[in-house]
């Protein structure tokens, strides 16, 4: 017998105005300031460069120290809010799937994989057993969105201690992964396309 009752919570409904409002609030503290300090910081520029082939006038001078002074302020204001829209972009959930070969991988071949996102390093390695199925030391890592960095992706087999033979080296875009669903992304390695590394990414924010 229930003694009680049950309260279900409430259904959600979505307010498309009011997050329309939030997501404008939001560019005007991120986006729109970072263009103002762009526009300010392209206008010290200039300036810097007219005042350097101006005469060599203690006004000049001055005037000089002031646009360099200025152009400094803005680069730090840039970069600032650049760190801060970093923080504010989630992350990157990506899992190993496994390398595809076709006849380039055989049963006891072992490889590394070495990931580099700016100072973020995903390093992992893996063996090709007898029934074909990859065996990985690592499956999942997590990197945070950055905005002037690819993604580096090196893939080496393991032959010997002292023979490593570099199977490729290539450098992934990463704005295409700011989705909402999980991808799946088949990576060419080598120029042929002999040697694809598959990868599910999943961005979390």
């Amino acid at each position: 017998m229930f003694t009680g009752s049950t309260k279900l919570p409430p259904t959600k409904t979505p307010q498309p105005e009011r997050l329309d409002e939030v997501y404008a609030a939001l560019r005007r503290e991120l986006y729109d300031a970072y263009c103002i300090q762009r526009r300010l910081r392209d206008g010290a520029s200039k300036m810097v460069a007219a005042f350097n082939s101006a005469s060599g006038s203690k006004e000049a001078r001055e005037s000089l120290s002031e646009a360099n002074k200025g152009y400094r302020e803005c680069t730090e204001h840039m970069c600032s809010l650049e760190s801060e829209l970093e923080s504010q972009m989630g992350e990157f959930h990506v899992k190993m799937k496994g390398l595809a070969g076709f006849a380039r991988l055989c049963a006891g071949d072992q490889y590394e994989v070495l990931m580099r996102y700016g100072r973020q390093r995903w390093r992992l390695r893996g063996r090709v057993e007898v029934s074909n199925k990859q065996i990985w030391d690592s499956e999942e890592y997590i990197f945070l969105p950055l905005i002037t960095e690819l993604l580096s992706i090196k893939v080496t087999e393991l032959k010997s201690l002292a023979n490593h033979v570099v199977v490729g080296s290539v450098s992934c875009e990463m704005l295409d992964l700011f989705c909402p669903l999980p991808q799946t992304l088949a990576v060419d390695i080598n120029d042929l396309g002999t040697v694809k590394l598959n990868l599910e990414v999943t961005w979390r924010y």
